[in-house]
């Protein structure tokens, strides 16, 4: 059986020798086709000529560094959007902060493991196909999509749900695709020994409750709402048979279906690989970044329990607590109720 990756070109711009040398033979192992440069000028010239699937860069270089290198890939529309991952020694947060805003995709700071990279890159791999995906799914739908989805809603009613209601739960037969007016609700499983793992978190104006209805199955998650919210149900009879006359609608959610797969697999590689630690300040930045409208310098102010965050993180409350505390302890939060100030979301975002 041929190697996934044996199609896939990694450009490794790298000034030390040795790391240089390693990290090629790691990858050349792993299958990959690697192409390296020991400078960013030569190592922009051979993205631009060979246009690989990703880029490792290393920051401090002499003549070229990894931002000059960044910023000339950002020039050329052929090499604009190849993900990019940093290699620095410098495990500062304003150089990581730096990386990150200039638009480089990831970073891993040296000395890194195998598996570190290895996984660094299959990561980005993955979540670019997946991007390319939607995107090209994105441009087949119609320009007058928008109202065909006006169309399906005006099909529905309107109901108010208070917070903390449950709208269906597990194993429930499929009557109604939802749709957010306004408010919050959430999906979430239950582990073995009664524990919440909240699997996604929905708010205006987007559907949930599909996939069941889709694939002719019965629930296999649960939704309440997490604050007082009006949902638009409609009925999955009117459903089917809009989106048998008007075929753009199956598009439509065939696009929801991937972006909500890409983000089942980026979670399942967070829970695999990633520390508690990391996966808290994640959960933390995602609900930031969700719901966010009065982001300035850097910080905003959410509202979230400890439950909730304990369920979107995938460990309990007491975990929650103690890292909210070093958090704290680290300048990174403030934390008043189920208020949390957080004071540099690219620091939380840089945690390892």
């Amino acid at each position: 059986m041929q190697n996934s990756n044996s199609n896939k070109t990694v450009l490794v711009i790298e000034d030390h020798d040795d790391i240089r040398e390693s990290i090629v033979e790691i990858l050349e192992m792993a299958g990959y086709h690697v192409l390296s440069a020991s400078e960013g000028k030569s190592g922009f010239e051979l993205a631009l000529k060979y246009l690989p699937n990703i880029i490792l860069c290393d920051i401090m270089m002499p003549i070229l560094d990894g931002y000059g290198v960044l910023y000339l890939l950002g020039k050329h529309e052929e090499t604009a959007n190849i993900p990019l991952i940093f290699l620095t020694a410098k495990a500062e947060r304003a150089d990581i902060r730096k990386a990150m805003e200039m638009g480089a995709d990831d970073y891993l700071i040296k000395p890194f493991n195998d598996m570190e990279l290895l996984n660094a890159i299959e990561s980005r791999l993955r979540k670019h196909s997946n991007k390319r995906n939607i995107s090209i799914l994105s441009s087949s739908l119609p320009e007058d999509l928008e109202s065909l989805l006006e169309e399906l809603i005006s099909l529905g009613r309107k109901k108010t749900y208070k917070k903390k209601q449950n709208i269906f739960q597990e194993l429930d037969v499929p009557l109604y695709l939802y749709r957010v007016n306004s408010g919050k609700v959430r999906s979430f499983l239950f582990y073995e020994d009664g524990r919440e793992l909240t699997t996604g978190i929905y708010s205006e104006g987007e559907f949930f409750g599909y996939e069941a209805i889709l694939l002719d199955k019965k629930r296999f998650d649960n939704i309440e709402t997490l604050e007082e919210t009006e949902l638009t149900l409609v009925n999955k009879a009117d459903l089917e048979n809009l989106m048998h006359k008007r075929h753009a609608l199956n598009m439509k959610f065939i696009q929801l279906l991937t972006h909500k797969n890409q983000l089942k697999n980026e979670r399942l590689l967070s829970f695999a690989y990633n520390s508690v630690r990391k996966r808290i300040a994640e959960a933390i930045v995602s609900y930031a970044e969700k719901f966010k409208k009065d982001v300035q310098d850097n910080t905003c102010v959410i509202r979230i329990s400890r439950d909730d965050l304990a369920s979107m993180a995938g460990t309990a409350n007491e975990t929650v607590s103690r890292t909210l505390a070093d958090f704290k302890e680290e300048k990174l939060l403030t934390k008043e109720g189920n208020s949390i100030h957080i004071m540099d979301i690219e620091a939380l975002k840089a945690i390892t």
